[in-house]
């Protein structure tokens, strides 16, 4: 993470982000907390859906240009003119408040947006031109982490003040407005400091796309369905993409129906502390961020997707049965911990599989897709209040969006969602390090070949790797009812003393198709720390053409309670014990089992002199 907030310009950017996001917020605050003051029960239902559906419509209806503007032209000119932009917005709204003009404040919400729609593509696109493939998880996760943080602080900032400036001293939304008018200088001064520092951003990419806009065709709607086909060509974006529409509406109807909760149910009619309690769920979203980044040191870790899914779905049935706002404080916390293991890695997945002649096109095309999805929940919502339903049957509502959520990342994910907890469960005791790791190819069939001293080798092994492992397994193991089934997704080849042909020519089938197979040559876990005789059974594996062998090394684990000798000497039961594994440079032609198992006790030897 330091390598990659010590590349030019990082910093710079992450700045741009938050004033953007703060004054972005700032304004939507002052609104919804008027309305909050001045309504109550289906009408600020109402209103604050309408606001909110403001904010939405303009990432609708500008879907194409920006998608246009941001492969057209370096993603920090876009930046740097949106900022501009959000100058000459703040000003105005700053003079609407002084005029106490709530309609004109509620409708420059629009025009605010309008910039933010524009900005958007760029700036996620930015991420990936400015940090490389090699740093986009933590990039992504560095932009959710600021983006909240600068939600968090802007609603804590502008509620603050809002309710010590305001209380419950007024009552129309006029006066209300004059009274905290000096407000609107923060959002001028962010516009006026974020303008200044996108103008400072670096051009990272020379080659752009020459394409040009036909506002003819955008009027008939052929750049929208060209750029929806575009964002459906690879299934894996388009569900990504369907995914996170079905977290932000969710996330959207319950911030507009908290307030009217709060205000019914527990008699809260403090808009800070309403504000301060949905605010914990940006908090947890930091929280969530920074765990994914870690877990995502390797590759993009999606297994913890489907974690994200079960977990905010409980936590929304959660909601109606609290009685407290310190309950719901945790809540919320939660709630946003497990958005960001939806938000974060996703958003770097869609990054990293589009081309990046498209991506512009594809985030701008996420936008829309996500804002459709939001714009509908909120009418539906607006809908559903003004006939009466109450705010806990639309928990409930969205309770069951959750389980609909959870089952369309269940089919894709399930396998890395087992992953992600057995590491995260295994990390807490073990700190895993590798060596070795550019010595396995990306676009070759592989064959691990190394020493085998726990239960948990294929976990050890697995951590790094971007690829599944295919690894080889007893077949009575295989067959336990119980786990057949997700062995099978994991791509585990069974194995048995009368069916070894059949597996080996699987795994040689495999490693054809570019798969990565591990075999363990001693054939059972070690009793000691030293290496037992390397079998000379892989070497049945057919079609050396078509993969490499790389020896490993896994080293730490003896004495551990998952090695066969527990004797463990690694002291404090609260240390975590240091397991190393040592990839060696991959083997093109086969070896015979004793060269092997030299190369394999060199990297020991090599290891015990350090």
């Amino acid at each position: 993470m330091r390598k990659m907030f010590a590349l030019v310009g990082v910093i710079n950017y992450l700045i741009v982000v938050f004033l953007n996001a703060f004054t972005d917020l700032g304004h939507k605050i002052i609104i919804q907390n008027t309305i909050f003051k001045v309504y109550d029960s289906s009408e600020q239902i109402v209103l604050t859906a309408i606001i909110n559906g403001m904010i939405l419509l303009p990432f609708i209806l500008v879907f194409s240009p920006s998608a246009y503007l941001s492969d057209r032209f370096g993603k920090h000119i876009i930046m740097k003119h949106s900022a501009a932009f959000a100058v000459v917005i703040t000003i105005f709204i700053t003079f609407s408040y002084y005029q106490g003009w709530f309609l004109f404040a509620f409708m420059m919400t629009f025009l605010l947006a309008l910039q933010s729609a524009i900005y958007s593509p760029a700036k996620y696109g930015y991420i990936k031109e400015l940090v490389g493939d090699k740093f986009i998880t933590q990039g992504n996760g560095a932009v959710q982490a600021v983006t909240i943080v600068a939600i968090l602080g802007g609603i804590i900032f502008y509620s603050a003040f809002f309710e010590s400036m305001v209380g419950d001293k007024f009552s129309t939304n006029e006066d209300i407005l004059k009274e905290i008018a000096p407000l609107g200088w923060f959002l001028v001064l962010g516009s006026i400091i974020e303008w200044y520092l996108a103008s400072k951003l670096p051009n990272k990419i020379q080659i752009y796309s020459e394409k040009r806009f036909d506002i003819s065709k955008y009027i008939r709607g052929e750049y929208l369905f060209k750029n929806f086909r575009i964002s459906k060509r690879k299934p894996e974006i388009f569900e990504a993409i369907i995914a996170l529409s079905l977290l932000w509406s969710i996330s959207q109807v319950i911030l507009a129906i908290f307030g009217e909760y709060a205000k019914t149910n527990l008699g809260v009619t403090n808009a800070l502390a309403v504000q301060g309690v949905m605010a914990l769920a940006g908090l947890g979203i930091v929280f969530g961020s920074f765990i994914v980044s870690i877990f995502s040191k390797y590759f993009i870790n999606v297994g913890y997707i489907i974690l994200g899914a079960v977990g905010i779905t409980i936590i929304i049935f959660i909601i109606p049965f609290s009685t407290s706002m310190s309950f719901n404080a945790v809540v919320f916390l939660f709630f946003g911990i497990f958005s960001a293991f939806i938000i974060v890695p996703l958003n770097a997945y869609i990054q990293y599989l589009a081309p990046s002649v498209h991506l512009g096109t594809i985030l701008a095309g996420n936008n829309f897709i996500q804002n459709i999805f939001m714009f509908t929940f909120l009418a539906l919502t607006t809908v559903f209040a003004y006939f009466g339903m109450d705010s806990e049957a639309l928990f409930y509502i969205m309770g069951a969006v959750g389980i609909g959520l959870t089952y369309l990342v269940y089919k894709r994910y399930l396998i890395m969602g087992i992953w992600a907890i057995f590491v995260f469960l295994f990390s807490i005791r073990y700190k895993f390090e590798y060596k070795g790791l550019d010595n396995i190819p990306e676009n070759q069939g592989v064959l691990l070949l190394g020493n085998h001293v726990s239960w948990i080798d294929w976990l050890i092994l697995q951590v790094p790797i971007k690829k599944r492992i295919n690894f080889l397994m007893d077949k009575d193991i295989y067959n336990y009812k119980i786990l057949t089934p997700i062995l099978k997704k994991a791509d585990v080849i069974p194995i048995s003393s009368s069916s070894v042909k059949d597996a080996l020519k699987e795994a040689s089938e495999r490693l054809k198709k570019s798969k990565v197979v591990a075999l363990y040559p001693e054939g059972e876990i070690s009793k000691d720390s030293e290496l037992s005789e390397f079998k000379n059974g892989y070497k049945l594996i057919k079609g050396e053409d078509n993969y490499v062998v790389v020896p490993f090394l896994i080293d730490g684990m003896f004495g551990s309670i998952f090695s066969k000798n527990k004797n463990d000497q690694h002291g404090s039961v609260f240390r975590r014990r240091v397991v190393s594994v040592e990839f060696e440079k991959p083997i093109i032609n086969k070896l015979e089992a004793k060269e092997l198992q030299e190369i394999v006790q060199n990297i020991k030897n090599k290891r015990a002199q350090i």
